[in-house]
């Protein structure tokens, strides 16, 4: 009787009797919920190992007295001490500074560029100008210096030009490097606003237009609202490429700018003192605290940003 009422509902028993054998094998392999983190092992093996290893290294290498004097390795709290006196505090304002002005003017400059390129009706030129600044955004170190170095250096072409050495102009200084920095950080501030503007629907203006609202109150009191999360995100992003830029600024400036990159190389291959290796960790873990700072306000942004915009 019970076959012919399923049967009469259309099931068939014998599928019915073989979907519950595949139900009941899938529930025996299932893993438990638990164990979902297992799928993430590789990744928090691999980020151990790249990233854990050298920072747990650089941690006790600050944390600690080099092998080498008498007594061996001993826990102090000199070497971070020594990195937040002295040129060493010197070169970490000067890199706060220098990162924190070539981000602020790469930002400013980037929104209205971002702005235009996102609303250009050619789209051919719209992808060309993205992708110059894909490439623009990673072109950095030596090579950069070097165009800069044969463009506005002492000798370089429009320096001799238009006789810039006369109007006061000097590359290696901190606004020659702030202007270095800029190639790259402004391709890189369009890149990040670029999928936020996009966001940014015609109705809102539409709406506001027809509110009696200029295009100057539009933006002040929709737009960059909108975008404010957006702009604070992609200005830290900026601070944190600048603050970690090591290549050019060697290349071009070396020492007679003050930045903590240049002092962690100078230390490490003692070009001033000799012996100053863990002192060089210590400005490491500085730097580190630093980009963790810069993570720890840029995530929540990103997030509100994502929020508005989806």
């Amino acid at each position: 009787m019970s076959t012919l009422q399923t049967v009469a509902r259309g099931d068939n028993p014998t599928r019915s009797s073989g979907s519950s054998t595949r139900a009941g094998a899938a529930r025996r392999w299932r893993l438990p919920r638990s164990a979902g983190w297992l799928g993430a092992v590789p990744l928090l093996l691999f980020a151990a190992l790249v990233f854990g290893l050298p920072a747990g290294t650089m941690v006790f290498g600050a944390l600690t007295t080099p092998e080498t004097v008498p007594g061996g390795a001993r826990f102090t709290g000199a070497n971070m001490s020594a990195s937040l006196h002295g040129p060493y505090l010197t070169a970490l304002i000067g890199s706060v500074k220098l990162s924190a002005v070539s981000a602020l003017i790469a930002a400013v400059v980037g929104l209205p560029v971002a702005h235009a390129v996102v609303t250009s009706r050619f789209r051919a030129l719209r992808e060309a100008v993205l992708a110059g600044a894909g490439v623009l955004a990673n072109f950095g170190g030596v090579p950069l210096a070097f165009a800069f170095v044969a463009t506005l250096g002492n000798a370089g072409v429009l320096t001799t030009r238009f006789h810039l050495l006369g109007h006061g102009w000097n590359l290696y200084s901190f606004w020659g490097l702030t202007l270095v920095y800029l190639y790259f950080l402004i391709p890189l501030m369009v890149l990040t606003l670029a999928p936020a503007l996009e966001g940014l629907r015609r109705q809102w203006r539409e709406a506001a237009h027809n509110n009696g609202a200029s295009t100057f109150r539009y933006w002040m009191h929709v737009a960059l609202p909108i975008l404010m999360p957006s702009l604070l995100g992609g200005y830290v992003l900026l601070f944190g490429t600048a603050f970690s830029a090591y290549a050019t600024a060697a290349a071009m400036v070396g020492s007679s700018v003050p930045l903590v990159t240049m002092q962690i190389a100078d230390a490490l291959s003692g070009n001033v003192l000799v012996g100053q290796d863990n002192v060089a960790l210590a400005l490491g873990v500085d730097m580190v605290l630093v980009a963790g700072l810069v993570m720890a306000v840029q995530v929540p942004l990103q997030r509100r940003s994502t929020r508005w915009l989806a």
